[in-house]
């Protein structure tokens, strides 16, 4: 049935008529229905249930090849002026896109159900919070979105005659009468489209991840950053945490990292001092504003999470491990032969036998990958050992750190602090990292990737360089403190410096004292960095601590010439100020 709601029920009926889906189900977030709707999958072959014994209520499925991760080629920022989209975006006119979608989802859901989610990114009824109602024949996206967001009536129900941002999506494999649906419907061209301006988001062709999960990335990030710009406050590609030290303090950090740069591992670390303890508000993105108290604030919009499975392991992140349990979506990792999942990383030794992620049977030495490397699980962030008491608080967690950070293997230190807001604006701005299997393109190659946010912002980079300076302005602000990580630095024999995993609550220990200005540092020409760090009971090379830390001026003044000439992109919208700090930098590096 379709909800009564003059403006909802006038958009869906359009789609309706557009797309001419065979049946149509609302979502009302029950079990009962994501259940119902998981047999279905099982009987259709998309989803292999595994041992109930093992991973109970859990799944296994997987993609085509050409649907495995984002696709930022295909990916478009529809804006009204092509210079408000920028630089760093694609953009197509909306009119003319618009009537190019529109023949494409023409008859694309005939044959199939479709459904209709709607759901609430945040807590519902925070005044964080925005909604959204995708519209999708997909099934799998169906179960992967109550799993991510809140979703079904009480949605409906806070959503009254507000506003909304209509998500429309469509595989586009339409069914014919007697035909047999695939193992992943999906269609060789696809197209992943915002309307800012609309606050909309229509997404083709792809039944993967953000390409089709439009409250993740479409949503949180690209249509939630042009909201933050017009309403004051910010969306951000960042994780949440509480940290609490010994002595019972407890304050939050926000940390920006490229895909597959180590978000979910630090959001759910396990500390390797006593004493520290770490709770998870959110792996993935961050909604933040400042309050009356000051102090920036930040919710999780999501619910869940949808992770990296290779590299995961009991060594790397147990309490992700032990998330994992139970009520699991697995796509394109590998399938054991006794019901259970398995990927790259995981165990120090494969099974000797596995189906993976391609379908054909998989040995050791065969040489192919068993899972794909950006292989992902959808899982309840409540199921989470270490999720913060505080995750879904309506009125946020005050920040009082925000770290960046990227993959590089050299010239970055372990750690740096900015000197200021600016400067640290200027540090997220500069984030540079080797490419990852999360997007399409070369894996390795260095790619500059401004706060993390180069594939999710939905409008000019340059003026959300602006918007980042504008929020650290006006009196009473508790500006949080703005810290630079590379857990990547390898020495020559390409072994890394620094263990990572649990040891990094030694870094974030020295930021964590920074913010009560308990901690001493050493003033270089591009942050402060460390005098020293707690390393009892850590064995670590002291040649090793000195190339983490050192500040190779050279190589510096090529990454400020390197940045200089990336600052050129942006024209007349970058901020007078990044370029202030980028001549300050040069200055005391005397270039």
């Amino acid at each position: 049935m379709i909800p009564v709601r003059p403006h909802l029920h006038h958009w869906l009926n359009s789609a309706i008529n557009l797309c001419k889906p065979k049946n149509v189900c609302v979502l009302d977030g029950s079990p009962e229905q994501f259940h119902e709707i998981c047999r279905g999958l099982v009987a259709q072959k998309i989803f292999v249930p595994l041992d109930v014994y093992k991973r109970p209520n859990s799944f296994w499925c997987r993609s085509t090849a050409d649907d495995v991760a984002r696709l930022e080629e295909r990916t478009f920022i529809c804006s009204k002026r092509k210079e408000d989209a920028g630089p760093t975006n694609n953009w197509r006119d909306p009119d003319e896109m618009r009537a190019f979608l529109e023949q494409k989802f023409n008859g694309s859901m005939e044959g199939r159900t479709a459904y209709v989610i709607p759901f609430s990114m945040g807590p519902i009824g925070s005044p964080f919070s925005h909604i959204g109602v995708e519209f999708t024949d997909s099934a799998y996206v169906a179960v992967n979105m109550q799993i991510m967001t809140r979703i079904g009536s009480a949605v409906l129900k806070a959503l009254g005659d507000g506003p909304f941002v209509p998500c429309l999506h469509s595989v586009g494999a339409p069914l014919k009468p007697g035909q047999k649906e695939t193992f992943w419907p999906s269609n060789p061209d696809k197209y992943i489209v915002h309307f800012p301006e609309e606050r909309s988001i229509w997404s083709y062709g792809s039944g993967y991840g953000g390409n089709a999960l439009l409250g993740k990335k479409g949503f949180a990030l690209r249509i939630a950053s042009v909201l933050g710009r017009d309403e004051g406050w910010m969306a951000e590609h960042m994780l949440i945490m509480g940290i609490t030290n010994p002595k019972g303090i407890k304050k939050y950090f926000a940390a920006a990292f490229p895909s597959l740069c180590g978000k979910t591992n630090l959001a759910m670390l396990k500390p390797n001092l006593p004493g520290w303890k770490i709770e998870c508000v959110g792996d993935d993105i961050a909604w933040m504003r400042f309050r009356n108290d000051g102090k920036l604030h930040a919710i999780n919009p999501e619910a869940g999470f949808f992770g990296v499975a290779p590299g995961t392991s009991r060594k790397a992140n147990p309490n992700a491990m032990d998330t994992l349990s139970r009520n699991t979506i697995f796509t394109n990792v590998a399938l054991t032969d006794d019901g259970d999942v398995w990927w790259e990383g995981m165990t120090p030794e494969p099974p000797a036998h596995l189906i993976d992620w391609t379908g054909q049977s998989w040995t050791p030495g065969c040489g192919r990958k068993a899972a794909h490397p950006n292989a992902r699980f959808t899982v309840p962030i409540t199921q989470c050992p270490i999720f913060d008491p505080n995750w879904e608080n309506p009125e946020g967690v005050p920040i009082d750190a925000i770290i960046f950070g990227g993959r590089r293997s050299n010239v970055v230190p372990l750690v740096r602090e900015a000197f200021s807001w600016q400067h640290g604006v200027f540090l997220g701005s500069s984030i540079t990292s080797e490419k990852t299997a999360a997007a399409v393109g070369e894996v390795g190659k260095l790619r500059h990737d401004p706060f993390a946010m180069l594939p999710f912002c939905g409008y000019n980079m340059g003026d959300y360089f602006s918007h980042w300076l504008k929020m650290g302005e006006g009196s009473g602000k508790i500006l949080p403190r703005i810290f630079y990580v590379n857990w990547f630095n390898k020495g020559p024999d390409g072994k890394f410096l620094w263990p990572g995993f649990g040891e990094n609550i030694r870094v974030l220990e020295w930021m964590f004292n920074r913010t009560m200005d308990n901690a001493p540092a050493n003033t270089t020409p591009i942050g402060y960095v460390p005098t020293t760090l707690n390393l009892s009971g850590l064995n670590l090379p002291k040649e090793n601590l000195r190339q983490l830390f050192q500040v190779d001026v050279e190589a510096w003044k090529k990454e400020a010439t390197a940045m200089r000439e990336y600052y050129r992109l942006f024209g007349n919208h970058l901020p007078t100020g990044l370029m202030n700090e980028l001549t300050s930098l040069e200055r005391h590096l005397k270039v």
